[in-house]
């Protein structure tokens, strides 16, 4: 049997689709990509990078682990 998939990578997995989704509806609401418009451009790229992956190691960070059973060998990190 597969090992259960973590609670914190759920939350990580949700947050940055979230926050990816939420980026690219707001620039698309703009119509003309502007959403971050008062960077400047060469910063642009490195924000959209880096705020839904920060955003997702908090949420990875502030979840609970899965607990596992102590027979499964997989929770022994074997």
């Amino acid at each position: 049997m597969a090992a259960p998939i973590e609670t914190k990578v759920k939350a990580s997995t949700t947050v940055t689709f979230l926050v990816g989704l939420a980026v690219a509806v707001l620039n698309d609401v703009q119509a003309d990509a502007s959403l971050l418009g008062s960077l400047p451009a060469w910063l642009q790229a490195p924000v959209l990078a880096l705020v839904p992956a920060g955003l997702a190691f908090l949420a990875g960070w502030k979840a609970k682990h899965t607990p596992r059973d102590v027979a499964d060998p997989l929770a022994k990190g074997v």
